[in-house]
């Protein structure tokens, strides 16, 4: 009697065990330094970002790697390696890869050796912090815990952004003067002597105000979009002195439906697009999806132009929060298009799409210009995206897009982007920028 007690003691304990780790209710960024793994709770975490220039600031405690102009926001960079005295791990290039951090109403940048994945735990399973779980004082560690295999230290990155003068013998970290910008972030540039030169400072400007880099692909946008924009403006007014100026001048490149569901004509445009296709699935990237309002409009539209097929729709951001949300989004019915309505089931807590929809979508954050498992394609949905990377970088993109498409296949790019006069051939001009590569 007292072997079966045991048999159901055990069994009650690896059940209530197995109910502990599928309630997941903490999720973290995992990332490495030095060689061991780590994990900071993904609430704290914007975005990822890679960069390998950074404005160096004078004074600064050996840790700050410089100030950096994200989409325009200066934001101060961390180097923890430095910051927690480990070794730099040899690389091949000078390409840092970064935590972009949300910490009391600041942003801040950290640089890691890795960032590898969201991993979700139950908060049950952290441990608290002990010495022999890292290299790292112990007052920044709020505690560690085991996933298949791999044991994380979970930093307490609020702890780390808060040190007083007692603890360090410095000035509190976010209140240091190295990381005091001109709040008007505000650009010192010459008069322009003429309309081509004033482009030319435009030109400048927009990298380091808002991230977009001028190039073939938004050139002709950006030239008729400055003779609208230089309308009634002379000499220094040309120019684009601060972030409100850039973000004027940039707010008609935008494509339709940017920030919610695509409204029904830009529906209707690119489902006219998309070509005749009788293969029993068809394969899509959509790039740069946010919280997944424009793949979702996408998925739709597929599903009622292909009846007949499956489809699979990698969908891709490194907008943290964003696509973390992406997959669980509930609605009101009155926001949503009608023609997507007819995919929309009523659960508990309002409107979401049915598992047709979701299963035929794999929403992940990821950094398009790291390696991408994917298939051969036949359709690729970069809206506003391209125009927002080094010109180096869109090169390397663009080259991606022809390897990963199949013959047919189909790049649909932002309204105000084109790559007619490189390898590629138009097939729809906006508001839908469709392109085929050429024969």
């Amino acid at each position: 009697m007292s072997v079966v007690r045991d048999l159901e003691t055990l069994n009650t304990d690896i059940q209530e065990q197995k109910e502990r780790v599928e309630n997941v209710d903490f999720k973290m960024i995992t990332f490495s330094l030095a060689g061991k793994d780590y994990g900071v709770d993904i609430m704290n975490v914007k975005e990822i970002a890679k960069a390998d220039k950074f404005t160096y600031v004078p004074n600064a405690a050996s840790y700050v790697k410089g100030v950096y102009n994200l989409r325009g926001d200066i934001i101060p960079i961390i180097d923890l390696r430095n910051f927690f005295h480990l070794p730099l791990v040899k690389k091949e290039d000078s390409i840092e890869n970064m935590l972009i951090l949300n910490i009391e109403d600041r942003v801040y940048g950290t640089i890691v050796d890795k960032i590898d994945k969201v991993v979700g735990i139950n908060s049950d399973q952290i441990q608290p912090p002990h010495p022999i779980f890292g290299d790292i004082n112990i007052k920044f560690i709020s505690g560690v815990v085991e996933k298949q295999g791999a044991l994380y230290i979970i930093l307490d990155v609020i702890r780390i952004f808060s040190i007083s003068k007692d603890e360090e013998g410095k000035t509190r970290l976010a209140e240091s003067d190295a990381f005091q910008m001109p709040s008007s972030q505000e650009q010192i540039l010459p008069a322009a002597s003429s309309a081509e030169s004033a482009l030319g400072f435009v030109q400048q400007s927009l990298p380091a105000l808002m991230h977009f880099f001028p190039s073939p692909i938004n050139d002709t946008w950006l030239r008729q979009r400055f003779t609208d924009w230089s309308i009634g403006r002379h000499g220094p007014n040309l120019q684009l002195k601060n972030i409100n100026d850039a973000e004027d001048f940039l707010s008609q490149f935008y494509s339709p439906s940017n920030t919610g569901f695509w409204r029904e004509d830009y529906a209707e445009a690119i489902a006219a697009v998309l070509p005749a296709n009788n293969s029993s699935i068809i394969q899509v990237w959509n790039i740069g999806c946010g919280k997944g309002y424009e793949t979702f409009s996408l998925a739709c539209i597929l599903r009622k132009k292909y009846p007949n097929s499956r489809f699979k729709i990698w969908a891709n951001d490194n907008d943290v929060m964003a696509i973390s949300q992406a997959p669980n989004m509930l609605y009101e019915l009155e926001e949503v298009p009608d023609y997507c309505r007819e995919f929309m089931v009523l659960g508990p807590n309002g409107y979401t799409f049915n598992l047709e929809i979701k299963d035929s979508i794999l929403f992940e954050y990821h950094d398009v210009l790291n390696d991408n498992s994917l298939p051969d394609l036949d359709l690729i949905v970069a809206r506003d995206v391209v125009s927002f990377f080094p010109v180096a970088e869109q090169g390397k993109l663009v080259n991606e897009f022809s390897e990963r498409l199949k013959s047919h296949g189909m790049v649909i790019l932002g309204t105000n982007e084109d790559m007619a006069e490189t390898e590629w051939r138009t097939l729809a001009k906006p508001p839908v920028s469709a392109f085929m590569k050429r024969a």
